[in-house]
């Protein structure tokens, strides 16, 4: 991607990040699913341990919802914005570790193939949305 790609992808993220914050919803970065993989950026950078004891959260509300051998995506990303979304602050910050810790509890408990998660769930150029709203 070139510098210009690179300005524009960081002015437009910024800017929806900000009106995201000044709305009632907030998103999942899809950055937290681009990080995982990301080892080059993330060796140059000493991240924060993550204020959220991802270790002793109830998994249950993902792994009932996301079952393999299928793994379909309305369950499983429903499933993983239930659990996620909670913490939406806190995974998004690139600057703490919550997003690998999270992500390697999700597989722990619930067996997932890598990348699972960033592969089924888009719903926009922002990441996934959270909202108070109940989904049926």
């Amino acid at each position: 991607m070139t510098s210009l790609g690179h300005f524009l992808y960081l002015f437009l993220f910024s800017f929806f990040l900000l009106t995201g914050l000044a709305s009632s919803s907030t998103f999942i970065s899809k950055e937290i699913f681009e990080s995982r993989g990301s080892a080059s950026r993330a060796l140059l950078q000493i991240k924060k341990p993550c204020s959220v004891d991802f270790q002793f959260k109830n998994y249950t509300i993902l792994t009932s919802q996301c079952k393999g051998p299928k793994f379909l995506p309305a369950g499983c990303c429903n499933g993983f914005k239930d659990f996620a979304c909670p913490y939406a602050d806190d995974i998004n910050d690139m600057t703490n570790d919550c997003a690998i810790t999270m992500f390697n509890y999700i597989n722990l408990y619930g067996r997932y193939p890598p990348g699972l998660f960033a592969n089924i769930c888009t719903e926009g150029i922002f990441g996934l949305e959270c909202t108070t709203e109940i989904r049926i």
